[in-house]
């Protein structure tokens, strides 16, 4: 007996050829949460992204997701392109948008050369770590001075390390590293900002030291990290904490320098947003971490993504 195995047929390709209703600048949990949202509405759409998936694929667990109480970043992540993926969303990944040209339609220009047509504009392309901005912080990049503990933590089993900050982030980076470091110490500048139930888990650990108050003023190292150099807020003593790896939990910017010509942003450069999500452009619309929108979480990224397909389609149909 013959069997004919049916396969799922592809999405089809982002074409430069096509005029599409949206066109979403992202892949993090907006712009594919934005792409599921449209699609559903009929609207012709396709995401450019940088990376699918965005910064949650850097995060080692997520607890906070309603219905799914414990998932890994790259688990939720895979979750969702698994769905937009249902849909046959065409998806063009490892590309970045450098130019968006304003109109009847809007010209989507990136670093490949080609320029995309749309009604209507979703961005979403999230944010990026933030730096330290101290001597050495550059010249040991990727030579101990790491800003995704989840990425390179593994390269350090065993060793010393050193954490930079007190939010969510860092105090959750540091935990993960007491698993598998010999010693962690955690640096900030002032208090911690993380939410007590992690800094709990995080005192509890006896292989992990804090200092608080404590800024660092210059990384160290022989072709390697081996210190930072610190400041003790509190007494003003010079004070030297060893590691061999730092890595730079401090928050994030958001990636939002292509647009600045284009639409309108705060002094932190985020996206200024209406509810909406409309931008001050019309028929361009903005989701996520890279807008103003307050507390930067993956459900409420999500949400805004949706939002803002919402708006799109409610704005195609006054054209």
């Amino acid at each position: 007996m013959e069997l004919h195995l049916q396969t799922k047929p592809k999405a089809p390709s982002v074409s430069d050829q096509e005029v599409y209703d949206l066109l979403i600048v992202g892949g993090g949990p907006a712009g594919l949460n934005a792409a599921l949202y449209a699609k559903r509405k009929g609207l012709k759409v396709a995401i450019l992204a940088e990376k699918v998936g965005g910064q949650v694929l850097d995060t080692s667990s997520v607890e906070n997701y309603l219905g799914l109480p414990s998932e890994t970043g790259e688990g939720l992540m895979k979750k969702f392109q698994a769905h937009v993926a249902e849909l046959k969303v065409p998806i063009k990944g490892h590309v970045l948008v450098n130019q968006i040209e304003d109109g009847t339609l809007k010209r989507v220009h990136t670093n490949t050369g080609q320029i995309f047509q749309s009604k209507t504009v979703i961005l979403a392309t999230g944010s990026k770590p933030r730096k330290l901005d101290v001597p050495g912080e550059k010249e040991f990049a990727g030579k101990g001075v790491a800003y995704c503990a989840i990425c390179d933590g593994p390269l350090f089993a065993g060793m010393d390390v050193m954490v930079a900050g007190g939010g969510n982030s860092a105090v959750e980076a540091a935990i993960d590293l007491s698993k598998i470091a010999n010693h962690v110490s955690l640096v900030h500048r002032s208090q911690f900002r993380a939410d007590q139930i992690l800094v709990d888990q995080l005192i509890a650990k006896e292989n992990v030291s804090i200092h608080l108050n404590t800024q660092i003023q210059s990384v160290e190292g022989q072709g390697l990290v081996s210190h930072v150099n610190a400041l003790d807020k509190e007494t003003g003593e010079k004070v030297k904490i060893e590691g061999n790896g730092l890595f730079v939990e401090i928050g994030y910017l958001p990636n939002s320098d292509a647009f600045a010509n284009l639409v309108k942003r705060n002094e932190r450069g985020e996206i200024e947003v209406t509810a909406k999500c409309q931008t001050n452009i019309a028929g361009i619309f903005a989701a996520g971490d890279v807008t103003d929108m307050p507390y930067k979480q993956i459900v409420i990224s999500a949400g805004e993504g949706a939002k803002a397909a919402l708006a799109a389609n409610d704005y195609i149909n006054t054209l």
